[in-house]
């Protein structure tokens, strides 16, 4: 695989040519930018996935939920729908997607759509629902859409400043483009990460004036939940466990469950993979199946014993304080 991409060189140089001049369009004006009324926040990245924006959209609706009436918009990655669809209470994941139906799934009282038309989507929110704040997932790149405040997400793994342009790389966007965040948040970093280290990334990503970085890292729950009852995850010390994933970088967690010496057998798919009924009876052979949030819902009723295991942001120093101030002043 690493072999093809620098294979693919050649390609990325003329991706990174489409990307230049289609920013360079919309930075001239030549594409049209929309404001909107409603308060939105941008949450994106640089990079095709693997920076965990899921989590950072779901950090976001707890903070403004008991406040504010929230709505999240997203595209609905690998859905079989077209167009504007609102979520409802009889919604399948095959309508909405992957993450836009975990949301919907894990918080009911606030209002999900998707739509792959940003502008469309948020104009039949504000017709329709009328939200104090809308969220917008994975948008960075939409710049059709002029956000009110805009958070990009570099994985600490894999920051921006060290990576190339699709299909050598792993960029979408032009690295340049980081101007245009009003924050940079640094994921999944070690939660032991020194100040010393933090100040290096910070020289490295050389936010603007206008910008600040935050630090945050994974953090992954104690209790696992499916097949209607809950489990601790030290109760897995012992036994044989068959870890599927269909998610960007299931690195961290791999390594994670590793550290606590827990034996697992790891089936790996493609981000937003639909599994076949082949590979859904291979799961059915095994005597215990872990998988992510995500990825449950994908797999919900069709697996038996099968649990999956939670992830939040964890925040360093005070930049959780930081980042609810912030919000507080765009409200």
């Amino acid at each position: 695989m690493q072999l093809l991409r620098k294979l693919a060189f050649p390609i990325s140089l003329v991706y990174a040519l489409v990307v230049y001049i289609r920013n360079f369009l919309f930075d001239i004006g030549f594409f049209k930018v929309k404001s909107f009324g409603t308060t939105t926040i941008c949450v994106g990245n640089l990079s095709v996935g693997g920076t965990g924006k899921t989590p950072m959209i779901e950090f976001l609706i707890e903070l403004l939920k008991d406040s504010y009436k929230v709505a999240v918009i997203s595209r609905g990655y690998r859905r079989k729908s077209k167009g504007y669809v609102l979520a409802r209470s009889e919604s399948k994941i095959e309508e909405l997607g992957d993450e836009p139906y975990q949301i919907h799934s894990k918080f009911p009282g606030i209002t999900v759509a998707v739509d792959e038309d940003r502008c469309r989507g948020i104009l039949n929110l504000e017709k329709g629902i009328k939200p104090d704040v809308i969220l917008l997932d994975d948008a960075f790149q939409h710049r059709k859409v002029k956000p009110t405040y805009s958070i990009l997400l570099t994985a600490f793994g894999k920051l921006y400043p060290f990576d190339w342009y699709l299909p050598t790389g792993d960029l979408r966007d032009s690295k340049k483009e980081a101007k245009r965040a009003d924050l940079i948040i640094v994921t999944k970093c070690p939660a032991n990460l020194s100040e010393n280290e933090q100040t290096k990334i910070v020289d490295l990503l050389e936010p603007k004036d206008h910008q600040h970085v935050l630090f945050s890292y994974l953090n992954y729950s104690e209790k696992l939940k499916g097949d209607g009852r809950a489990l601790m995850l030290s109760q897995l010390l012992g036994k044989k466990v068959t870890l599927v994933t269909g998610i960007a970088d299931a690195k961290p967690l791999v390594a994670y469950l590793m550290d606590l010496g827990i034996n697992i057998a790891h089936l790996e798919y493609k981000d937003h993979h639909f599994f076949t009924s082949s590979e859904i009876a291979l799961f059915n052979s095994s005597a215990f199946v872990l998988t992510t949030e995500k990825d449950y819902v994908r797999l919900k009723g069709k697996v038996k014993n099968l649990f999956y295991i939670s992830v939040k942001h964890g925040f360093m120093n005070e930049d959780k304080a930081f980042l609810m101030n912030a919000l507080k002043k765009i409200m």
